[in-house]
């Protein structure tokens, strides 16, 4: 069988929400193919078939979905984490 899986972590810096980094990771088979990083704001792609994804994504709206996860998951949460 295939294995896939999706990883979305946030890495907090300091208090005041500035340093907040949201990394979202793609797997197929143990090997990441993909990854959204805030940081770079872009999905980066590691194989052949995570370049392809990672163009077609940072020119659709999966991008603005992406940015958006930051504020929705990573800023909500942040108590949480403190």
């Amino acid at each position: 069988g295939y294995f896939h899986h999706m990883m979305r972590q946030c890495r907090y810096s300091s208090k005041d929400l500035q340093g907040i980094e949201l990394i979202t990771s793609y797997v197929f088979n143990k090997a990441e193919y993909v990854r959204f990083n805030s940081t770079v704001g872009k999905f980066v792609g590691y194989t052949e078939h995570g370049v392809k994804n990672a163009e077609a994504w940072n020119k659709g709206p999966e991008l603005a979905q992406e940015l958006g996860e930051l504020e929705r998951f990573c800023k909500h949460n942040a108590a949480n984490h403190y």
